[in-house]
């Protein structure tokens, strides 16, 4: 059968959908649509209507060739959001995100703001005409004529220094400075004048880099979480209060032992969602919990403290009842209800998929959402809060179809411990036609396979023959706190075990070729993925991307070195680390990086590649041949982004493994050169 997986050029072109807003009187959703550009280089998004009542079919709002994203309302209903499209009336000027309105009566699109440092999102007021922008700052700058001179002098000296006096200094795929992020609220939203911007947290530095604005409804408050620096390069993330009026910053929350960001502010402003995660040692796991903060004073409270899950607040029921959260669960991250005077805990959508943007009705009966799952991507949905029955919207894309069926699978671990799976089958797999498999681990490590992913799609394996298993081992999320306890700082402990057991039970299947099956994993996924190259020879080959290979080398390289020190001691680094292992792989072994990973330094992929053919079992000849195979990307980063090379991706590993898995070979992507 012929589907949309059958072909990577279609497989990439596929809509992706991402983000979701509602006016505030229930009327209107907007999304976000990425689509392949003309060139297919690159993704372009654009801003999508879906009718919250489900009678009329989606519309498209926006159409550049720039794209638009970071959609929010106005309480006008006028609907704001970045884009670099060209400025109307400077059409030779350098292109920059800048922030546009578009009229809830219709029409065109108007350029409302714009600045050299450029417009990174914004963030409405429910009830009032309060507007925060957020963007960047050059260090030293004392306004925003100062920074634009600063930015033209350092562009026309061709200048690319940073002086670094903190850490970190890069982050995932960035390299930090001299720009620093910063909040700021947006002076008259009128049709005329000029529009002035208040930098709200000044004094700021680099600590707004991982966070995000919250604003209560009547916009005179805003709450974000601010990174702060400690001693022996650590930080740690507190909680901050801003007048949006005065810039006056108070600091509510604040200790060493957690960290702490907003979530929404209930409907009569009276109290502050929290969540607050537990800062870890190497005796003690990461832990997720939920606050209520009383605004007008007096200390939080935990929220529903004996629920084994870990809550992430979305939206607040309009009569301050309760709150409406996602955690993962069992595979899943559906929507819950939290009473807020009981702490009572009620499961609203039973299906299995993963919900994320939820929207609450402005008569709190309904909720939208995206939700996704490994049968679809994700989708606009409007769910029943009272009944849970959820509804698929008219959206702006259609479910591809599969080439395959999807099952829920359980071994145990060797402490009896319940592993779950999902199993991605491929049509025909039957007792009479077995096929290859594919042990996929996932990344994180604290994370579930629960959501549908574009970067991993186990349905492109199917497509190609293969079944593909989706475990959760230890340290995976969503089956209680103990099963994060029991693989923290033991990664080659239980997660390695959890992971034998499930293929275990995979190849005992007689619709499997126990014969013919590989592992594959991506980042910590990666670091297992080398973990077990060294200690089985039980696949036949081994797909390992954006890895861990050395821990002590890592530790000090990546982003955070702050959050790895204190997650393993050196001598559990040197116990959990991959490298030690090497004289024992047997397996050939597909080595995958981008050069412009900073979280898993391409060092990692350069030592393995060179160990692999100094000292494992499969070592280059004489003629420096292997059969181990190491795929570089000089410009991606931790994840492989560009359409284009995400056709290679799939391409190198789909020949890798026809070669190791089936004994078949297969012609490498033609861009590639070779």
């Amino acid at each position: 059968m012929t589907t949309p997986f059958s072909s990577l050029e279609d497989f990439v072109a596929l809509p992706r959908l991402s983000g979701l807003v509602l006016n505030r009187e229930g009327t209107r959703l907007v999304t976000s649509v990425a689509t392949l550009n003309p060139k297919k280089t690159a993704y372009q998004t654009a801003l999508w209507e879906v009718d919250p009542a489900g009678g009329q079919p989606a519309r498209r709002l926006t159409r550049s060739s720039e794209g638009e994203s970071g959609a929010a309302f106005l309480p006008s209903g006028d609907l704001l959001f970045t884009s670099a499209r060209p400025d109307p009336d400077d059409a030779d000027g350098e292109k920059r995100p800048a922030l546009w309105r578009l009229p809830a009566s219709g029409g065109e699109s108007s350029l409302l703001l714009t600045r050299e440092g450029g417009v990174g999102g914004v963030a409405t007021a429910e009830a009032a005409d309060v507007v925060v922008v957020t963007g960047t700052v050059l260090a030293g700058s004392a306004n925003e004529e100062d920074d634009a001179e600063r930015r033209k002098a350092r562009k026309e000296a061709g200048v690319a220094a940073v002086l670094h006096s903190g850490y970190p200094v890069r982050y995932w795929d960035a390299d930090l400075g001299p720009e620093e992020p910063r909040y700021f609220g947006l002076q008259d939203l009128g049709e005329d004048g000029d529009r002035s911007l208040a930098d709200l947290i000044p004094s700021a530095r680099g600590g707004l880099r991982d966070a995000h604005p919250v604003l209560s409804p009547d916009g005179s408050a805003l709450f974000t979480s601010l990174t702060v620096p400690e001693e022996r390069g650590s930080e740690r993330t507190v909680l901050v209060r801003v007048d949006v009026a005065t810039k006056e910053s108070v600091v509510l929350l604040d200790d060493r032992g957690n960290d702490y960001a907003p979530g929404p502010v209930s409907p009569d402003g009276r109290y502050l969602a929290v969540i607050r995660d537990r800062r870890t040692r190497a005796d003690l796991p990461p832990r997720t919990s939920l606050l209520l903060l009383p605004l007008e004073g007096g200390e939080p409270s935990e929220l529903a403290g004996e629920w084994d899950r870990w809550p992430s607040p979305a939206a607040w029921l309009p009569d301050g009842s309760a709150l409406v959260v996602t955690a993962d669960d069992d595979g899943s991250a559906p929507v819950f209800v939290i009473d807020v005077s009981t702490g009572a805990v009620r499961r609203v959508t039973e299906d299995a998929a993963a919900y994320t943007d939820v929207r609450v009705s402005p008569d709190g009966r309904s909720a939208y959402a995206l939700r996704s799952s490994y049968l679809f991507p994700p989708e606009v949905v409007r769910i029943d809060l009272a009944s849970g029955s959820t509804e698929r919207l008219p959206n702006p894309a259609e479910r591809p179809e599969l080439p395959g069926s999807l099952e829920r699978v359980e071994s145990a671990g060797e402490d009896g411990q319940p592993v779950r799976s999902w199993l991605v089958l491929p049509d025909g797999a039957s007792a009479g036609a077995p096929v290859p498999a594919l042990l996929w681990i996932h990344g994180g490590p604290i994370g579930s396979w629960n959501a549908w992913t574009w970067r991993w799609s186990p349905w492109i394996m199917a497509a190609r023959g293969y079944a593909v298993l989706l475990p959760d081992p230890a340290l995976s999320t969503g089956y209680g706190q103990h099963m994060v306890d029991r693989g923290w700082g033991q990664w080659g402990g239980a997660p390695y075990t959890d992971l034998m057991a499930a293929t275990d039970g995979l190849v005992a299947r007689d619709d499997i070729d126990g014969t013919r099956v590989a592992a594959m994993g991506g980042s910590f996924g990666g670091y297992m993925a080398n973990w077990v190259a060294g200690h089985t020879d039980r696949f036949a080959a081994i797909v390992t991307h954006a890895s861990l290979w050395a821990l002590d080398q890592f530790g000090p390289t990546t982003d955070a070195a702050y959050y790895w020190e204190r997650e393993m001691t050196p001598d559990m680094m040197s116990e959990n680390s991959p490298h030690h292992h090497v004289a024992n792989i047997s397996t050939p072994m597909l080595v995958i990086h981008g050069d412009k990973d900073y979280r898993v330094p391409i060092g990692e992929g350069l030592r393995l590649w060179y160990e692999l053919l100094s000292a494992s079992k499969l070592p280059a000849d004489d003629e420096g041949r292997t059969p181990h195979r190491f795929l570089y990307f000089p410009d991606e980063n931790h994840w492989i982004l560009k359409p284009q090379h995400a056709r290679i991706w799939y391409g190198v590993v789909e020949a890798f493994l026809a070669s190791h898995v089936l004994g078949e070979e297969r012609d490498l992507p033609s861009e590639l050169g070779l």
